[in-house]
């Protein structure tokens, strides 16, 4: 039997994982030395668990059990630990056994598991997590099921195995629970692990966003500096915690600053007030920030915010300091934001945090607000504010070195004081998750996202990414395909996410425009036409036209069932005595907003120049504030006329994900353009349409000629023939075979090293035959002279290969081939690509001038749905060409979209395969010819997203 000795130690097993409370734990394999932490661990346990691992009473473990429970061959004999501040709390350990239950090695493939959970540890979902990874970890060392003998009245433990989703098997033999589980992922453990990742971290945000307590650790003595302007923040915003101040070079005389309690460090707090710090906002200099760490760590904080700037966007040096930051901060189960962080900011009334450094907090309301750039996070907050927006939460990621904007997808996905998600990211870090988690969350309040960084080589510094290979209009068209809106500025992130928050989303592109100008009616028709929707004739209502008069037109729009939305354009009119009203916005604002309230729910939105107090007075009267605007003035109104607050209760209900704004809370934006009015509009109804579509999802096909087991075996038999092992492009008849097991048929060619040869495969393949070079520089350029068509005998095939020969070289460089004539039709290309910073995904276009010099070609990710194929043939500018276009016969678009989901399939079913190109597909009026295909293989080294939960590495 193997020894540790003979297999290394597998350190992509280790993983930090968020627990179901919010904390962080780390799960790793269990070394020979670790028999001092066994023992401690062992000791911390309750006579009654340990009864229940061992049936029956075991105080204490002996030598011999020490070391068979640190000593493993990672085969056939694993043991995971669960650890805080590098202490185990929580143990699984598998063996591998043979048919009657004992010792084996492969090819066995069944284990006994078993579990141990200290008592103070039990019931924060760490078995479950720990099930996760002991069976990812099976799986790989080749053992399909698992099985577990519990005492009946070990009800936890039979709830983990019950609750995991796995196909299993329950029998009741010698006075236990005897238990078999299938390893293998099903649909339900694959929602099991996804919901409890989900709880657990928006449990984590959660705990960042409403802590009981928060220290400021870097309050400075002095007036001024970060710590002190955060703790001065704090205070002014009314936090409802206790907040303390956080400084070890405090005299120990010092007890207050600011009128906040003084303290030299965490481990103070805790010790003069007996209660916990739940958050702490770092601001020392970064060679001081691993002391800081380790006194929170030590005293049970359980969130850090981390302001202090020196780490990865700094070079080397700071790139080594931030993963030690990580991982001693995961160590102690905290989670961290930053470093670089600009800070973070809940509105609710219940806490009224701003640990940030925003001199004002934003008024209550119904956005949340992501942003890695601490700048952009500014310029956002103020420009929000300036436009009489309210935030739920604002958060700056800085580095993102562990909070991501995936953990707040997720907490904003069920946070029903959030109604749409806003992200700057100028990275993503697992992309692949983040469009899973987008999709989701995208089907119950829009996200909207603009992307910083866009281009190849521009990544942030202080951002570990992988780089991505494709253009960044296919990020773009990859993310609208999970639901994202992407917009380009942050102007029109903040266009977009008033419009969103405040009105209900289109039923259509159908657009009435009505105002007291012709010029920018007919500036909104045109924006209307240019971005797909489809625009009515402006109605002019002249300059003459009153607040009454707009009410009522906006009445009538709004009531017409022929229209989806409407635009109001106003400039300054002309009043009863001829004068030109510019100041009196605030009585349009009141006008349009009584008309949206008495008229169904369609989204309004106002385009105005020069028309004084319109926008505030709109922001006013209804703005995404869940009360009154701090400042703000009732409508109507003199300026200087004292405010008044929010009455107590008056604050609207929290909207569920999907409902639709009351008439009471709908907020009509402003806008200063007609164009960036339409485009946020063109955006809404372009996500409605999405949404519409994802309540009812496409599914991925099975087909019953697809060889999943014989693929992979010949896989494997590939990869481990392979001299590189970064991977390899198989030869033409691996991957013509490859490609058959997924009922993927590609035409044959037959090798012409001479004239002879050529006219020896054209008999056997029959005419008409083409000739074709297959020498790199050469493959797929008909344009080149180097593809030869419809030879209908041997005299033009020996002629055309004398021509071709003459032309292009001798044949032992041209490599030609000879191949039967397809059926005509219309040349396609098909590609699916693993791109390190998307993921798999599926390309589809028009081979040749189309997609190679125009870009004309449609992207998917992958598993493509028959929805998404049907959509990605449809969605390229040159689809006509596929459907009878200028009276030609229509293409067989079926065959087409089914070869796109056997490709899908193909790559998703094997992570191996990182590239598939076939080129030319000829698609005709019945079928379709696969006449040139490449495969590329390579060792499957990256986490899929269907793996055992985990935090991104550091």
């Amino acid at each position: 039997m193997p020894t540790e000795s003979d297999h290394a130690y597998p350190d992509h097993w280790e993983a930090d994982v968020v627990l179901r409370d919010g904390a962080t734990a780390r799960i790793r394999p269990i070394t020979v030395d670790d028999a001092d932490r066994l023992v401690g661990f062992y000791e911390k346990v309750s006579d009654e668990s340990k009864y229940y691992r061992f049936f029956a009473p075991y105080p204490h473990l002996s030598p011999k059990d020490v070391y068979r429970f640190t000593h493993h061959d990672y085969v056939d004999r694993v043991g995971l630990a669960a650890t805080v501040g590098g202490e185990f709390i929580a143990t699984v350990r598998y063996d591998r056994i043979d048919e009657r239950g004992r010792p084996a090695s492969a090819p066995a493939d069944e284990a006994e598991v078993a579990f141990l959970v200290q008592d103070a540890h039990q019931g924060r979902g760490i078995a479950s997590a720990m099930l996760e990874h002991i069976a990812a970890v099976a799986r790989e060392r080749g053992i399909r099921r698992f099985a577990a003998e519990v005492l009946p009245a070990n009800n936890k433990m039979i709830k983990v195995f019950r609750d995991a989703g796995y196909t299993q098997k329950r029998s009741f033999e010698d006075g236990s629970v005897h238990l078999t589980l299938d390893l293998e992922p099903t649909a339900e453990s694959l929602a099991v692990q996804r919901g409890r990742e989900q709880r657990a971290e928006a449990r984590s945000v959660q705990r960042l966003l409403a802590p009981r307590a928060v220290a400021v650790v870097g309050a400075g003595r002095a007036v001024g500096g970060v710590g002190r302007t955060v703790l001065r923040n704090l205070t002014g915003a009314g936090y409802t915690g206790r907040t303390y101040a956080v400084n070890r070079a405090f005299p120990a005389s010092q007890r207050e600053i600011d009128g906040v309690p003084a303290f030299r460090s965490v481990g103070e707090i805790v010790a003069a007030t007996g209660e916990p710090v739940d958050l702490a906002v770092v601001a020392v200099p970064a060679e001081q920030v691993p002391e800081a760490v380790a006194d929170c760590g030590e005293h049970g904080v359980r969130g850090l915010v981390v302001l202090t700037a020196g780490y990865a966007e700094s070079g080397a040096a700071g790139r080594v300091r931030q993963r030690d930051l990580v991982r001693r901060a995961r160590s102690y189960g905290m989670r961290v934001i930053g470093p670089n962080s600009f800070g973070i900011i809940s509105t609710a009334e219940s806490v009224r945090l701003n640990a940030s450094l925003a001199p004002e907090a934003p008024a209550a309301g119904r956005i949340g607000l992501f942003t890695q750039s601490g700048a952009i996070g500014i310029a956002l907050l103020s420009g929000l504010h300036g436009r009489g927006a309210g935030l739920s939460t604002f958060i700056s990621s800085g580095n993102r070195a562990d909070v991501s904007g995936n953990d707040f997808l997720q907490y904003w996905y069920e946070d029903a004081d959030t109604d749409v998600a806003l992200l700057y990211l100028e990275s993503i870090g697992n992309p692949r998750k983040f469009t899973r988690l987008a999709r989701r969350t995208a089907a119950v309040k829009p996200v909207v996202v603009v992307k910083g960084a866009r281009h190849s080589g521009s990544e942030p510094p202080g951002h570990a990414v992988p780089a991505t290979r494709i253009p960044d209009a296919a990020v773009g068209a990859l993310l609208r395909q999970a639901g994202v809106i992407r917009v380009d500025t942050v102007t029109e992130l903040v266009d977009a996410g008033l419009l969103l928050a405040g009105q209900p989303l289109p039923a259509g592109p159908r657009v009435a425009i009505l105002g007291n100008s012709e010029s920018l009616g007919l500036l909104a028709y045109d924006a209307c036409l240019a971005e797909g929707l489809r625009p009515m004739p402006p109605l002019d209502l002249t300059t003459a036209a009153s607040p009454a008069d707009f009410r009522a037109a906006l009445a009538s729009a709004l009531a017409d069932s022929g229209c989806d939305a409407v635009i109001v354009t106003a400039i300054p009119w002309v009043g009863d005595n001829g004068t030109t009203e510019s100041g009196d916005g605030e009585v349009l604002a009141t006008a349009l907003h009584e008309a949206a309230a008495s008229a169904p729910a369609k989204p309004v939105a106002v385009v105005h120049v020069e028309l004084g107090g319109l926008a505030d007075a709109l922001a006013a009267a209804s703005s995404t504030r869940t009360g009154a605007p701090a400042g703000a003035r009732p409508p109507g109104a003199a300026p200087g006329a004292p405010t008044r607050a929010t009455p107590a209760g008056s604050t609207p209900r929290p909207r569920l994900p999907g409902d639709t704004p009351s008439a009471s809370t709908r907020r009509i934006p402003a806008y200063p353009a007609a164009e960036r009015a339409v485009r946020a509009l063109s955006e809404a109804v372009k996500y409605a349409r999405w949404r519409k579509d994802a309540a009812e999802p496409g599914k991925v096909p099975e087909y019953d000629d697809i060889d999943e087991a014989g693929a992979a075996a010949r896989i494997d038999t590939l990869l481990g023939a392979a001299a590189d092992t970064r991977g390899l492009t198989l030869p033409d008849a691996d991957a013509r075979e490859l490609l058959a097991a997924y009922g993927i048929r590609v035409r044959p060619t037959l090798p012409a090293p001479g004239p002879d040869d050529a006219a020896s495969a054209a008999r056997r393949l029959r005419y008409p035959v083409a000739l074709k070079t297959t020498a790199p520089h050469l493959r797929h350029r008909a344009d080149l002279g180097g593809v030869r068509l419809d030879l209908a005998d041997e005299a033009q095939l020996r002629q055309a290969y004398g021509e071709l020969t003459e032309l292009l070289g001798k044949p032992a460089e041209l490599q030609p081939v000879v191949q039967a004539m397809a059926p005509r039709g219309v040349d396609t290309v098909v590609r699916a690509v693993v791109d390190p910073a998307v993921g798999a995904y599926l390309s589809f276009g028009l081979a040749g001038a189309a997609s190679e010099l125009l870009g004309d070609t449609a992207h998917r990710l992958v598993p493509v749905t028959e929805r998404d194929a049907a959509e990605q043939i449809r969605s390229i500018r040159t689809a006509p060409l596929l459907f009878g276009w200028r009276g030609s016969a229509p293409v067989d678009t079926a065959a087409l979209e089914e070869l796109l989901l056997r490709v899908s399939r193909l790559v998703d079913d094997h992570p191996e395969v990182i590239g598939i190109s076939l080129e030319p597909v000829v698609v005709a009026q019945r079928g379709l010819s696969v006449l040139g295909a490449s495969v590329r293989l390579a060792p499957s080294g990256t986490h899929t997203d269907l793996g055992p939960r985990r935090l991104p590495s550091y």
